[in-house]
């Protein structure tokens, strides 16, 4: 026969053993990594590598000419061109002229030719206060010179210029608007 000592030690181990049980199923649920979030959208087909706040940098002669920050940047191995969206361009100020920046909506950068697309709202402003804004603007790196033939609004202290087509040489800050200029002086008083 079974004495009630023994019952109770039986049920003591039993009771023990489950709460241990219960205790390392807890653990190894708990300490599990929690599964990584499903990205919310896979990248187009012809898109091999798509960063975030990506940097792109010119340098001549040891000197950093002018440096691309995107929020986006989407690039095919095997083709040369990035596409680019929310661009801060940023060309550093120089001995004879000083620096100028460009923003726009979206854009593309050869990593060739080291040219520059800027489409969408771009608006360009020098460090000496003239401000530039077109629909589009292309960088040509070879000769460091920014072009376009869309309308371009030219805004410096008192002066409004509003032209059809622009060069703007960054080496020497020249500029050269091309047709259907229309100028307006603010303050000018006709007598």
């Amino acid at each position: 026969m079974v004495s009630p000592r023994n019952i109770r030690l039986a049920l003591a181990l039993l009771v023990i053993s489950a709460t241990i049980g219960i205790m390392a199923a807890i653990f190894q649920k708990g300490s599990k990594p929690a599964p990584p979030e499903p990205v919310s959208h896979q990248l187009p087909l012809n898109v091999d590598l798509a960063l975030q706040k990506a940097h792109f940098t010119e340098v001549r002669d040891g000197v950093i000419m002018w440096t691309i920050i995107a929020e986006r940047a989407e690039y095919n191995k095997k083709g040369d061109v990035v596409h680019l969206s929310d661009i801060h361009m940023k060309f550093f100020k120089s001995r004879t002229v000083g620096s100028i920046m460009v923003t726009a909506d979206t854009g593309t950068y050869s990593t060739k030719s080291k040219n520059v697309n800027l489409r969408g709202k771009v608006h360009v402003t020098s460090e000496s206060g003239i401000v530039f804004d077109t629909p589009t603007l292309d960088y040509l790196a070879s000769p460091s010179h920014f072009k376009t033939a869309d309308t371009v609004t030219f805004r410096q202290k008192r002066m409004t210029l509003t032209a059809q087509g622009m060069d703007l040489y960054v080496d020497k800050q020249d500029v050269h608007f091309f047709k259907a200029v229309d100028a307006t002086v603010a303050g000018l008083q006709r007598k």
